[in-house]
């Protein structure tokens, strides 16, 4: 394995560290209740020094073991996708009383998949890694015919980069129809699915975060949910957004809301300098403007697909995948933002976005990046993962 970074090797003081444990027993009795209906008795949580194994259940103790090294260098969706893992092989040793087979045999398995748990025995969860809990091609992709329609995707947008608005716009829509096209025709076979987080845990969720979250459930065939986190170096609570569904769609998912963020900031920047605007005071009320702006440009892309025949409904299959992942789902309204001229501003900004993209080499290693950082479409296999658990 590869060394430590430095945000693993920090020390917690013995506050945060007595915050910290308290946080996972919270999830656990969470996890207890939403997926193993209360039948797990509380274990002792330890947290580790090792960075080889990321977590384990020792039936003999009764000990639930997590790596502090893994908490303090992944994210907190990492934590809980392998605090779910150990879980599940504790509702296996102490209910269902499977002594006779395997750590990773047939009970725990199904355990899993009706949980929509990570079963596999290593690696990171793939909330780290984004392939689908499953998986069959070595990019992460279900089969040669997904990679190649992602790839076909990556090169409409980068026909996209053509100066010519109406050539941008019409590659464009080509590449929306061909996600539509695969999507309807793909609904008849069995899929694997996945998910991934998104951006940067938050304290606060903007207007603009959740109507970005909005759109690429409504147009790009994933599911979406915020979900709590927690920041250990700094003992807070947070959110983050997950999104479930294919590994294509979640490739094309995640770099849609990668380009949108970066491309909203930079229409900020560049409106503040046009109008001579010294504060950022205005800041989220223009990014509400964007994103709502650039719903209403897919929005009317859809009603020309639907004209076309192309209709899209519901993922039956994704959505019985994702109600296994969360099982009890709140919905909460939101008020908006104040529809001031600030607003009006980034809305008709948000209709003129094109979504484009420069592709380099193969879909296995195209990147994505409008930001300019190593962003990638479809991350290359990561090989020498640690072992998840020690079973």
């Amino acid at each position: 394995m590869a060394a430590p970074d430095a945000q693993a090797n920090q020390v917690l003081s013995a506050k945060l560290e007595t915050a910290l444990v308290r946080e996972l027993f919270a999830v656990w009795k969470q996890i207890n209740a939403s997926y193993f209906r209360q039948a797990l008795l509380p274990p002792t949580i330890e947290l580790t020094r090792s960075q080889a194994v990321l977590g384990r259940w020792s039936h003999a103790t009764r000990t639930l073991e997590i790596s502090r090294p893994m908490l303090l260098s992944h994210p907190w969706g990492v934590v809980v996708e392998v605090l779910k893992h150990e879980m599940a092989h504790q509702y296996v040793s102490e209910v269902l009383g499977a002594s006779d087979e395997s750590p990773h045999g047939a009970a725990f398995r199904e355990t899993c998949r009706r949980h929509g748990i990570d079963a596999r025995a290593t690696g990171l969860p793939n909330a780290a890694t984004g392939s689908p809990g499953g998986g069959g091609a070595a990019n992460g992709f279900a089969d040669d015919r997904e990679a190649r329609v992602v790839e076909r995707i990556a090169r409409l947008l980068a026909l996209a980069e053509s100066p010519n608005e109406h050539e941008a716009q019409a590659a464009t829509l080509a590449a929306q129809r061909l996600m539509l096209k695969y999507n309807l025709e793909s609904r008849a076979v069995p899929r694997d699915y996945g998910f991934r987080h998104l951006g940067r845990a938050s304290g606060r969720v903007g207007e603009s975060d959740r109507i970005l979250a909005m759109l690429l459930g409504k147009y790009f065939f994933v599911e979406v949910i915020w979900v709590p986190v927690y920041r250990p170096a700094e003992g807070k609570r947070g959110s983050v957004l997950e999104i479930c569904g294919t590994a294509s769609n979640l490739a094309i998912a995640e770099y849609v809301h990668a380009y949108l963020t970066h491309t909203s900031e930079r229409l900020w920047l560049e409106h503040r300098q046009n109008h001579g605007i010294g504060r950022n005071r205005d800041r989220r009320t223009f990014l509400s403007g964007v994103m709502a702006g650039f719903a209403e440009k897919l929005s009317r892309d859809a009603h020309a697909h639907e004209k076309a025949g192309l209709v899209w409904v519901q993922d039956g299959d994704l959505h019985g995948y994702f109600r296994r992942r969360h099982p009890h789902v709140r919905n909460v309204r939101y008020t908006g933002t104040r529809k001031n001229e600030m607003f009006s501003h980034g809305r008709e900004a948000g209709r003129r976005i094109i979504l484009r993209r420069g592709v380099e080499a193969s879909p296995a290693s195209a990147k994505l990046s409008p930001s300019g950082g190593a962003r990638l479409l479809l991350p290359p296999p990561k090989a020498g993962l640690p072992p998840r658990q020690g079973s």
